[in-house]
């Protein structure tokens, strides 16, 4: 078992880890990607990563240059991730459900000149392109009507061979957004080497994967779970990825689809399609996928998998009991975040604690510490810290930030932890009021600031509330201004309101109208006394 990857080159590029090192050892007609459309093999991705590569060189994307993505799950995601990345710039894949003023916060902080965005995203683009001073290209994957560059007229036009830049195995290679407590994002900043730390570690330790492997991830690329449950992961060692766009879907129901609509019955439809041997899920779709079987005149046929990933939040004992017995198929649950890049603690095959994250990644240390920053007894909460080379070494342009969570070697989590005796962990919950929601962070303040826009809404708050699934899901508490009178129509008013604002799966589940919000003699909100 590899516990850390010694002898790393100094100069270290991570297209070609990933992209021309399956080539040189001969897997090029190797399956590398499945997708809507048909196959492509590793030779195809190579070519299809230089073309890009070389047209964003000639359009004048320099090293080091931050170059946005806000795309589909799709050979033309690989081809601009790894294609930036070869040329020395540093990709930023982007939420695509995200609304126009999420997308300004992220092009003005980055500074990004290029970004290339798929056609059922470009609305909401096009209502902040006037505002960004920094943004020069726009390239569009599909239509590119108007003055866009079109995808496919930039890159096939260009030679298929490119040298990779010579870059150090510390340089940045890619940022990932991701929220923080004030509604504000985060650049999290990842190095050349960090994603063949997460693969080795966890992927190939934990997982066993190998070249025979199929993955298929319902979690999306632009998800740090999925960036390597469906890229990095399966590149690492030659083996297939299904690439489920949902182009389709989009479409037809709009860019909230992604968000907050994941069909477990086309979930099943993809396994049935392309026999993965991979699943990687979160714990509300595992619940969504076993209830909708028990409703199912024919069962579906998922004989193809040999095992079954979850992540993004705690996946419930009573979920994984369900489904390993009824499909005989383990559930690995563990905790990564942004910051580490992928899953750190999990549980492993024949191992499995049900309820708990799990044991310890191999490469990787954990300490749960109290306010003072010591130590606390097995079975004592405390504030969980990591240590290992796929964190981040800062936050972009966030000095303070960086201070309070990269604490020298030591990353801190936010979570709250004990450790169990048998090495065990075991999640408590959040070391503030954020909220994982789908898997993704929610901020409340963002909630909060969109209801409070509401004519109606004089003050409120958010908090975490469980549902029947025993999932976290937003509820606000909300306070009228007066002469508005609490009612079922103007629920539904706010609750359309925020969806409409906001992404979509951030929306609170609840509702309840109060006359007034606990506050401390200072006036903060007592959130503890909401949470009940």
């Amino acid at each position: 078992m590899i516990t850390q990857l010694a002898n790393l080159p100094e100069k270290l590029n991570a297209a070609s880890v990933f992209v021309d090192e399956n080539i040189q050892n001969g897997k090029g007609e190797n399956i590398a990607i499945y997708y809507d459309k048909g196959m492509l093999t590793y030779q195809d991705v190579l070519e299809m990563v230089n073309k890009t590569g070389n047209a964003l060189k000639n359009l004048g994307v320099n090293m080091e240059e931050r170059v946005m993505l806000v795309l589909l799950d799709s050979p033309e995601f690989v081809a601009s991730f790894f294609g930036a990345i070869k040329t020395g710039a540093v990709p930023i894949p982007n939420d695509t459900t995200l609304k126009a003023k999420d997308y300004q916060y992220i092009l003005k902080d980055t500074r990004a000149k290029t970004l290339i965005v798929h056609e059922l995203f470009l609305e909401e683009i096009e209502k902040i392109k006037d505002n960004l001073k920094h943004l020069k290209n726009i390239i569009v994957v599909g239509n590119a009507e108007g003055n866009y560059i079109s995808f496919d007229d930039l890159v096939n036009k260009e030679s298929k061979n490119l040298d990779a830049v010579e870059t150090s195995k510390d340089d940045i290679a890619f940022l990932l957004y991701t929220s923080g407590s004030t509604g504000f994002p985060k650049g999290v900043v990842h190095l050349h080497h960090d994603m063949l730390y997460c693969s080795d570690l966890y992927a190939k330790n934990v997982l066993g994967i190998i070249e025979r492997d199929i993955t298929f991830s319902a979690s999306k690329l632009f998800f740090p779970y999925g960036l390597g449950n469906s890229l990095y992961f399966p590149f690492r060692v030659g083996a297939s990825t299904v690439l489920n766009s949902e182009e389709e879907e989009i479409a037809s129901f709009g860019t909230s689809y992604m968000g907050s609509r994941t069909d477990p019955k086309k979930v099943f439809q993809v396994i049935e399609k392309y026999k993965p041997t991979i699943f990687y899920g979160v714990p509300p779709l595992y619940a969504k996928m076993f209830q909708s079987m028990e409703y199912m005149d024919v069962k579906p046929n998922i004989d193809s998998l040999r095992l079954c990933v979850s992540a993004g939040e705690p996946l419930p004992a009573a979920i994984y009991n369900r489904w390993k017995n009824n499909t005989n198929l383990e559930i690995l649950d563990g905790i990564g975040s942004s910051e580490a890049l992928h899953i750190f603690i999990s549980n492993f095959q024949g191992k499995v604690k049900p309820g708990s994250s799990g044991q310890i990644v191999p490469g990787y240390e954990a300490k749960i510490v109290d306010e003072n920053g010591i130590e606390v007894q097995i079975g004592e909460i405390g504030n969980l810290m990591i240590k290992g080379d796929s964190t981040a070494p800062y936050y972009w342009r966030n000095h303070d930030k960086t201070k309070e969570t990269m604490i020298g070697e030591w990353l801190h989590t936010g979570d709250k932890y004990y450790k169990d005796s048998e090495g065990y962990f075991w999640y408590c919950g959040r070391s503030d009021d954020m909220m994982k929601v789908h898997g993704l962070w929610v901020s409340p303040t963002e909630i909060e600031n969109t209801l409070i826009s509401h004519e109606a809404v004089l003050e409120c708050a958010v908090v975490g509330n469980i549902d029947e699934e025993k999932f976290v899901k937003p509820k606000a508490y909300v306070v009228l201004k007066e002469g508005y009178e609490p009612s079922a129509e103007l629920k539904e008013e706010l609750l359309k309101f925020v969806k409409s604002r906001i992404a979509p799966y951030k929306y609170p589940r609840w509702i309840e109208f109060v006359d007034e919000l606990p506050r401390t003699a200072t006036g903060k909100v007592q959130r503890f006394k909401l949470r009940g």
